[in-house]
């Protein structure tokens, strides 16, 4: 990144695992700050000269050569109802890394970094008028910060892919699916229904839950019921308000009634310490969004015992 802003991302990778947050923030138009995940972010820069793109969807406004490769610029002020930054010259690139696909972000104005507790992350009330990109709010010295949706975006853009490829549904379609039901906490609708959706191709029920706090609460709850109500696997996304998927992870460990779980951690942002924290709070698994066939091969990994005939 340009300055000093990522020059201490080693110091901010520490803070993974103990329901910390580090964003960079930014503004879109107005006074409003809006935030996204620093591990998302691999350098920002002045907006560089784009290349057109016809026929390109409306947000995205053209193209750039990022270090020898080409990527697509999407104006994420567009994407949120503000002015256009397509044509303003002082405008911001975020670059950034989701799912292993590299893309950038216009934005008005670049900020700085902050850090928060996922418990002061909370769930946006429809009255506040963000719509479904954002799903995290917080405050900084008083100031309201939103928190991006971005898959939400890129899913506008790029549509909901989710389906399994034959040969996994072939697979799938080999094993006896008894009733059963599995877990699945994300702060993104969009993840939701990716996720719903290829466990409905899998004829596994989804409890569906918006954060760490909620799942551990149900996890609790179904704990209690007929065995063959319960829940059998996590599958947890990484970034949530509240509580994020590695605090909630150990939360299972730690109890004693759920340890047993298989836990999923499923997450767009991509790099290596996902596999040391992975291993630090006992998940049984790390899958990079949003990849269908690789969701549902964990499932045939992980619950043999219920899958197999």
């Amino acid at each position: 990144m340009s300055g000093a802003l990522l020059e201490s991302v080693e110091r901010h990778t520490r803070l993974a695992g103990h329901n910390r947050v580090a964003m960079l923030l930014f503004r879109l138009g107005d006074a409003q700050l809006f935030g996204i995940n620093v591990f998302k972010v691999r350098e920002v820069l002045r907006r560089p000269p784009l290349e057109r793109m016809p026929g390109a969807h409306e947000l995205i406004a053209g193209s750039c050569d990022y270090r020898g490769q080409t990527i697509a610029v999407i104006d994420l002020a567009a994407a949120l109802g503000y002015p256009p930054l397509k044509d303003v010259a002082s405008a911001h690139l975020l670059v950034t890394e989701f799912s292993r696909t590299m893309q950038g972000f216009l934005v008005a104005d670049l900020r700085h970094m902050m850090h928060c507790d996922g418990s002061a992350l909370a769930t946006p009330e429809p009255a506040l008028g963000f719509g479904t990109r954002v799903n995290a709010i917080t405050r900084v010295d008083g100031a309201l910060v939103a928190v991006v949706d971005v898959e939400h975006v890129l899913a506008s853009i790029h549509g909901v892919p989710g389906e399994l490829s034959a040969h996994m549904q072939r697979a799938v379609d080999g094993h006896a699916m008894q009733p059963r039901r599995v877990l699945v906490a994300d702060d993104s609708l969009v993840a939701r229904r990716q996720i719903e959706g290829v466990f409905r191709q899998m004829n596994i029920e989804c409890v569906l839950v918006e954060d760490g706090v909620r799942a551990l609460e149900k996890l609790t709850e179904l704990a209690e019921v007929d065995p063959a109500e319960r829940v059998h696997l996590v599958v947890s996304d990484i970034e949530m308000p509240q509580m994020d998927g590695y605090a909630l992870t150990r939360a299972i460990r730690e109890t004693p009634a759920l340890r047993g779980l298989k836990v999923v951690l499923h997450s767009s942002i991509s790099g290596m310490f996902n596999e040391a924290m992975v291993k630090e709070v006992a998940a049984d698994r790390f899958i990079a969004k949003f990849q269908p066939d690789l969701l549902a091969q964990a499932v045939l990994d992980l619950l043999p015992e219920n899958l197999a005939r």
